[in-house]
């Protein structure tokens, strides 16, 4: 499939082919709700932490007697039902990842990628590099290509310039290559590639 190329400036630069397997699939919304699910379970702190009984702070002397004063056994004062005691079942520091095999992976980077190609929101630039690292020219350059609300994948390494140019501009995000994910390709409306990123994914995903 052939997409027209545009430069930064919004001018026409020519043509590419798109790879057919990579952006040119039927997206599997049930794969891409499952990469989402993984990516967002992926990146939780984890770091929440009830103090359990081993960790209160405390004598661990027997309060009263086992028997004989109508009271309810004990053995300290740490128990879920005394003051400043323990929580039964609380939350511990782990890791809430999962595991998803690494052709669905695959198969939900080509479904986002296909799905923003078939839709129209798919834009590809020649290059992505600013002569300078000022916002202005950069947010006029924006509103030439209709950019408002997109994911900006620059190839391997992304312009200085550019990524200064680009930092403070709202909902615009701008990654290298190896960073481009289905989650942040979903979040914004319209995914630019330059021609280098083209390659790069086309080749890792058919690697």
């Amino acid at each position: 499939m052939k997409m027209a190329v545009k430069t930064l400036e919004g001018k026409a630069s020519g043509d590419i082919t798109l790879d057919k397997d990579v952006f040119g699939i039927e997206p599997r919304q049930d794969v891409i709700h499952q990469m989402v699910n993984y990516q967002l379970a992926k990146r939780r702190g984890g770091n929440h932490k009830a103090k359990q009984r081993h960790e209160i702070s405390g004598t661990g002397k027997k309060p009263w007697a086992q028997k004989g004063t109508g009271r309810a056994r004990a053995g300290d004062l740490k128990r879920n039902i005394d003051r400043g005691g323990a929580t039964v079942h609380g939350p511990v520091v782990r890791s809430h990842a999962t595991q998803l095999p690494k052709k669905i992976r695959q198969l939900a980077m080509k479904s986002a990628l296909s799905a923003k190609a078939a839709q129209g929101k798919l834009i590809i630039l020649d290059d992505a590099k600013a002569k300078d690292h000022k916002t202005k020219p950069m947010a006029e350059a924006m509103k030439k290509l209709e950019l408002s609300n997109a994911l900006i994948v620059a190839g391997n390494e992304v312009d200085v310039n550019f990524a200064r140019a680009t930092a403070n501009l709202p909902r615009i995000d701008v990654l290298p290559t190896a960073g481009a994910n289905v989650y942040d390709i979903l979040r914004r409306d319209v995914l630019v590639l330059t021609k280098d990123a083209v390659k790069d994914i086309t080749d890792k995903l058919k690697g």
